[in-house]
């Protein structure tokens, strides 16, 4: 841990010697707003090299969403707000508070128990004024679904099994077929998020992570289309030339390879 903790000090220093007068100019002009996209940025390159499975560039890619905390911290230090030890000791006493059964005396035996002592200890221990706050209005729509929706649940507010919801399920399916008749827009937005959301409650019945599952299928878009493409290419052909039946031929042929490929290499290991 010494080597660890050398390697911390050094960063720190790092970062507060570039946002000195004699550092960098670019590091010296940022704030906590002006970073903002860069730290969203950083996130989602960690969440797409675990999703190619590149864990040998997962470090680098952890170091730089790791600098983001280091520049906000010494950011609101030179300002004079708090500091990057205020930073770790915060995350300190919110894991120790939010873990009883580990260094206290509560019990958990399951990963749902877990779940909803947390959300008994953010409101009775840290202020919460409802089960369902602390999900930043900012996260992608679907994201911030799921997550409302875990917090709801781990208070009981929740369907006990998952029939009723693929009840619930056909039940908005119907009723978007119903406003697409009446061709008035608001209400089929209205009732396509309805579906949506819907959707991601089946999602978690499903114990599937809806944004993981929409990725990985919207990286499997990508990779056929382009498949696609590139056959038509090698025939002097652009998609504008040929017809949706012969895209749609080429489209079943490059997932019948795929699922071939995917059958050989499970017969292989």
């Amino acid at each position: 841990m010494k080597s660890v903790d050398k390697q911390f000090s050094r960063l720190v220093e790092i970062m507060a010697l570039l946002r000195s007068e004699k550092g960098c100019p670019w590091d010296l002009a940022q704030n906590h707003k002006s970073l903002r996209q860069h730290l969203l940025e950083e996130a989602y390159e960690v969440i797409e090299t675990i999703d190619d499975g590149h864990y040998d560039k997962l470090p680098d890619e952890l170091g730089d969403l790791l600098l983001q905390v280091i520049f906000h911290a010494q950011i609101a230090s030179d300002e004079g707000l708090f500091n990057i030890e205020t930073v770790l000791q915060s995350i300190i006493h919110k894991l120790i508070r939010r873990h009883p059964h580990v260094f206290g005396d509560k019990v958990v035996e399951t990963a749902e128990e877990q779940i909803i002592l947390w959300e008994q200890t953010k409101i009775n221990n840290e202020g919460k004024k409802s089960a369902i706050d602390g999900v930043p209005k900012q996260l992608p729509a679907l994201v911030r679904s799921y997550r409302l929706q875990n917090k709801a649940a781990a208070v009981g507010f929740d369907w006990e099994n998952i029939e009723p919801v693929w009840d619930k399920v056909s039940e908005e399916l119907t009723e978007l077929k119903n406003a697409v008749t009446t061709g008035q827009k608001e209400e089929i937005e209205d009732e396509l998020g309805d579906l949506l959301f819907t959707i991601v409650n089946l999602s978690r019945f499903l114990k599937v992570n809806p944004e993981d599952a929409l990725r990985k299928t919207i990286k499997k878009f990508d990779r056929r289309f382009r498949k696609v493409e590139q056959d038509f290419k090698d025939k002097g052909l652009s998609l504008s030339d040929v017809s949706l039946e012969e895209m749609d031929n080429v489209w079943e042929n490059v997932k019948k390879q795929e699922s071939e490929k995917n059958s050989s290499s499970a017969d292989d290991e």
